[in-house]
């Protein structure tokens, strides 16, 4: 006789007045992110939504499961030493993920080709 190991998967919602979202947002402290340079080694230069270029490193984690490409947007946790500089890439947004975040006003076209910060 088998088992079946399992059950109901949860789903990652978040609900904000009557809307539900589906897409993670940036915490407390979090910022969304530009992936700008490849730099090796699990780093990469991205530029944040607060106009800041920071370093940022992949954890293992993340860099096992999935590849991060120049355009791509992330979410950065800035460290709490040298915040301005560096950081580590928490998440990164697919694309169908980040046109929900376009449509939902929560970035701007800008902000993805460089031209402005976030608003």
């Amino acid at each position: 006789m088998t088992y079946h190991k399992g059950g109901k998967k949860k789903k990652n919602r978040q609900v904000q007045g009557d809307e539900v979202i589906r897409v993670p947002l940036p915490k407390e402290g979090q910022l969304f992110g530009v992936i700008e340079q490849a730099l090796g080694a699990g780093w990469m230069d991205v530029r944040c939504s607060d106009g800041k270029v920071r370093r940022c490193r992949i954890p293992g984690k993340l860099k096992r499961r999935m590849w991060m490409r120049v355009g791509d947007v992330v979410i950065v946790q800035p460290w709490p030493v040298q915040t301005d500089e560096r950081g580590d890439i928490v998440y990164r947004y697919t694309k169908t993920q980040v046109d929900w975040l376009l449509r939902k006003g929560k970035i701007s076209q800008d902000f993805l080709t460089g031209g402005e910060l976030l608003f």
